[in-house]
């Protein structure tokens, strides 16, 4: 890798006014970086790697239109990974799952992307963070384990009395041990609901009475450490969040509009949990912040920008989070207070100290929701997989992964 892979983000001082009352911390003054444009760079081949001739990782397209082996097959449109905040490795890196556009649950090696198998469910099902063979899925009353390789289930919760279990929807992550998950359903009497399940104790937690809440239903997911669950709601057009225990306590309420979304669970270093996402309200709007669950402060940690989504699916290299960056280049060069960042994937330091590293140009123009990067690593985040329609609006979106030379990602915790 070259020297310029790292880089830091200058801070100019800080502001010295501190808003205790509202539990925000000082926000960063703009980098001292300048926006980069990538070198020109035709589409890759698939599954032919190539060097990025500006950052020097190498990349692979993992995806292309059609038929790809062993009877996985993708479809023109796109062809991609589930989300940011869906682990698409498994434990131990050896498969990669595509979810979207593939006929079916596609299985690839987690190594060198060959197609291997497919498998069909209807569940909701992620990776088990700890058990590399195994997902944990759910539908109706079920919370169950499945082994892709071999489709044997283990059913562990057969919650008589509910219907319509949800794993988020769409947004679930098991705790990073992968003992505790969050679902939400409905209970007998109709009431929405939503509970925590220890997978290892078989022990289902208190039922929150989420459909009582303001609004209308969100996502509810458990926290990194399987403390806390929060539950979005939409209330007056905005997404509002509401922080519980997993006894059913309520600890906060986020009646911000977005305060933060499109983000994902993690672990501060003093171990406290936090959630890390885009802001879309006042004071730290379209900033990327992180925000405890506890008491709910907030820490700015890049300045406004075009930042879509995060993720800190890389567990196992903890105070990092992976964000994807949208945006019109020639626009953000005209905006010296915005982020310096736009259409690539960057490694962000969760510290506030401002530390980046840049992953990947993604040459990716927008068009729909398809076309949207979400990147997300591996859980060792030696690998980062992406998305892009290469600059064609409406074109197909491939897959990339982008893999990182693991002496750099040690030298950059260091840094």
């Amino acid at each position: 890798m070259s020297p310029s892979f790292y880089t830091r983000i200058g801070l100019a001082g800080a502001l010295v006014v501190v808003l205790a009352f509202a539990g925000i911390a000082p926000a960063q003054k703009p980098p001292k970086t300048k926006l980069s444009n990538p070198s020109s760079m035709n589409l890759p081949d698939y599954l032919v790697p190539v060097t990025d001739p500006d950052i020097g990782a190498t990349i692979v397209r993992i995806t292309t239109p059609g038929p790809l082996g062993a009877g996985l097959a993708c479809q023109r449109t796109y062809c991609t990974h589930r989300y940011s905040s869906a682990q698409a490795w498994n434990a131990d890196q050896t498969l990669l799952l595509i979810a979207n556009g593939c006929n079916g649950l596609c299985f690839l090696d987690g190594q060198t992307y060959v197609p291997l198998f497919r498998r069909q469910r209807e569940d909701e099902c992620e990776w088990h963070p700890r058990d590399p063979t195994r997902m944990i899925c759910v539908i109706g009353r079920k919370i169950s384990l499945w082994t892709p390789r071999t489709n044997a289930e283990e059913i562990m919760l057969m919650a008589n009395g509910y219907h319509g279990l949800q794993f988020g929807p769409g947004k679930g992550n098991p705790s990073q041990d992968g003992r505790r998950v969050a679902v939400r359903g409905t209970r007998a009497d109709g009431v929405v609901v939503a509970f925590a399940f220890d997978l290892v104790s078989r022990q289902k937690f208190p039922d929150i009475e989420v459909g009582k809440l303001p609004g209308r239903d969100g996502v509810c997911e458990i926290s990194a450490l399987g403390n806390y669950i929060r539950c979005s709601r939409w209330v007056d057009g905005k997404d509002e969040a509401f922080i519980f225990t997993v006894s059913g306590d309520l600890v906060q309420s986020w009646t911000e509009n977005h305060r933060p979304s499109h983000g994902d669970m993690a672990v501060d270093a003093d171990g406290r949990e936090v959630y890390v996402g885009i802001s879309k309200s006042d004071p730290d709007i379209y900033q990327v912040i992180k925000r405890r669950l506890d008491d709910g402060v907030v820490t700015a940690l890049a300045p406004r920008g075009e930042a879509s989504h995060a993720s800190t699916r890389a567990i196992q290299w903890p105070g990092w989070v992976i964000l994807s960056y949208g945006g019109d280049p020639a626009e953000i060069a005209q905006l010296p207070t915005f982020a310096p960042f736009a259409r690539e994937v960057i490694a962000l330091r969760i510290d506030g100290s401002g530390e980046f590293r840049r992953i990947a140009y993604t040459r990716n123009v927008p068009h729909d929701y398809w076309s949207e990067t979400h990147g997300s690593p591996s859980p060792d985040g030696s690998q980062v997989i992406w998305s892009s329609n290469w600059g064609v609006a409406g074109g197909p979106v491939f897959d990339f992964v982008t893999r990182l030379d693991a002496s750099d990602r040690t030298s950059a915790l260091a840094r």
